[in-house]
């Protein structure tokens, strides 16, 4: 009974030495089998930011994340005021187109007068007044109406005379002989004077009132009135070239500004169809060469209407 028991208790030993036994085994085989896998990875650490040594550990130093310099907004320049000049008052009109009557007459012959209307002087206020006005107040600078204000009337009364009966009339003067004296403007009649007159378009050289030379001549045409008035000859010039013009101006004997008395290839040739641009034109070359020889500067010229 005893070695029974013994038995049995020993063999019961041994299996559970060798259950054991294979635990242990497994244990270790798995340790081994765990030791060969490889273990799941661990997160990555974060990067550390690597610092430029050259800009220092101060983000701040780094120009890219300082925030871009505030430019000052530009100044506003105010615009400058501009004071505008009150438009001044139109002249009072006294003739307009249309008008009837016999001062509408007296305006068209002063207006033939200075070449700016051609043919009969009637009492009708018609288009070729209108047209000769406008280009009188254009030429001076005038507001260009075609209307006679009184603006107008004044610069067209300074610069002629007061109509005659015969111009009214539309009567051609008696031709006079300028060689005899008569009509000489009474300023002629002393000293040495370059004598013109516009009515029988002569210039005489009269010196102590006695006529010495009588010549054709020619003056200035629309917009280029030879002036009228008492002048001397300020200085001379044989073989003048117009600068303005770009003409030949021969024996020039200046009296006013660029008006000159002068020889015209153009006068010799065409006659009075043409007209100058305010001198006073001298065909007869021979003539008017003998002439600058005798006139002196200072020598007095008188332009007028006889």
């Amino acid at each position: 009974m005893s070695r029974r028991i013994v038995a049995v208790a020993v063999a019961t030993a041994a299996l559970a030495g060798g259950a054991w036994g294979v635990g242990s085994a497994y244990a270790d085989h798995r340790a081994a089998l765990d030791g060969a896998r490889p273990s799941a990875a661990a997160p990555a650490p974060a990067p550390t930011p690597s610092v430029d040594p050259g800009r220092g550990s101060d983000p701040k130093a780094d120009p890219s994340e300082r925030p871009a310099p505030q430019r000052p907004a530009p100044r506003r320049t105010p615009a400058p005021q501009v004071t505008l000049e009150p438009t001044p008052e139109p002249a009072p009109v006294l003739l307009a187109p249309g008008d009837q009557g016999p001062e509408v007459r007296e305006m068209q012959a002063r207006l033939r007068q200075i070449f700016w209307l051609s043919g009969d002087v009637t009492d009708y206020y018609g288009d070729a007044s209108r047209a000769a006005v406008a280009g009188f107040q254009t030429k001076r600078g005038l507001p260009s109406t075609g209307s006679l204000d009184t603006v107008t009337l004044e610069r067209l009364e300074a610069m002629t005379t007061e109509p005659t009966a015969d111009e009214l009339a539309n009567v051609e003067p008696e031709p006079v002989d300028p060689a005899d004296g008569a009509g000489l403007d009474p300023r002629c009649l002393t000293g040495r004077v370059l004598c013109v007159d516009k009515s029988s378009s002569s210039l005489r050289w009269v010196i102590d009132g006695e006529v010495q030379l009588t010549l054709d001549a020619r003056f200035g045409g629309n917009g280029y009135t030879t002036r009228e008035g008492q002048f001397a000859v300020t200085f001379k010039d044989r073989d003048h070239v117009s600068s303005l013009y770009d003409t030949s101006m021969p024996f020039a004997m200046f009296f006013s500004g660029g008006q000159a008395v002068h020889y015209s290839p153009d006068f010799a040739a065409t006659g009075y169809a043409g007209a100058s641009h305010g001198c006073v034109n001298i065909r007869d070359y021979d003539a008017i060469a003998g002439l600058y020889d005798e006139v002196l500067v200072g020598d007095k010229v008188v332009v007028y209407w006889s």
